[in-house]
């Protein structure tokens, strides 16, 4: 299964890149991720259009798609391990993540989405949040493996 993280915005050089670049090192899916960025200075509704469009045009034909969404489902790791295990068994080829702008999604997204996962109800800083995936990505696979790096 190739795994997709399709971000608004643009990382750049610093503590959240060493993490994520630390975590897919580890990780045993490959992991591509795609970033996108509306560099014109658009306001609300119809910045969140455009990046809606940037972010469908980016997923791959026939991917399954989760949007990370502070509203989405909260889970423990071991049940976003066994998600992930699920979707792998179903013979999913291309599983793709959604990173959001500042603004939220549009209904496009929304419509396009087959889910919604939440790391919580605070806000995280979008470069934060690609960190955070990482690692429960990372995670997932160990929790998978029967390695110990999870504790309950």
């Amino acid at each position: 299964m190739n795994i997709e993280i399709i971000a608004v915005g643009r990382l750049k050089k610093g503590p959240e890149q060493d993490l994520i670049e630390t975590y897919l090192k580890r990780c045993p899916w490959s992991v591509n991720i795609t970033e996108v960025e509306e560099k014109r200075p658009l306001k609300g509704a119809n910045r969140m259009a455009r990046e809606a469009d940037l972010l469908l045009a980016a997923i791959p034909a026939g991917a399954h798609v989760i949007a990370l969404d502070e509203r989405g489902t909260e889970m423990r790791s071991r049940a976003f391990a066994k998600k992930i295990n699920n979707w792998q068994d179903q013979g999913l080829s291309v599983l793709v993540f959604l990173i959001g702008g500042a603004d939220g999604y549009d209904a496009k997204i929304k419509e396009r989405a087959n889910g919604f996962i939440s790391f919580g109800q605070m806000t995280w800083p979008h470069m934060m949040v690609r960190a955070m995936l990482c690692e429960q990505l990372y995670r997932a696979s160990t929790i998978l493996q029967g390695h110990p790096y999870h504790k309950d």
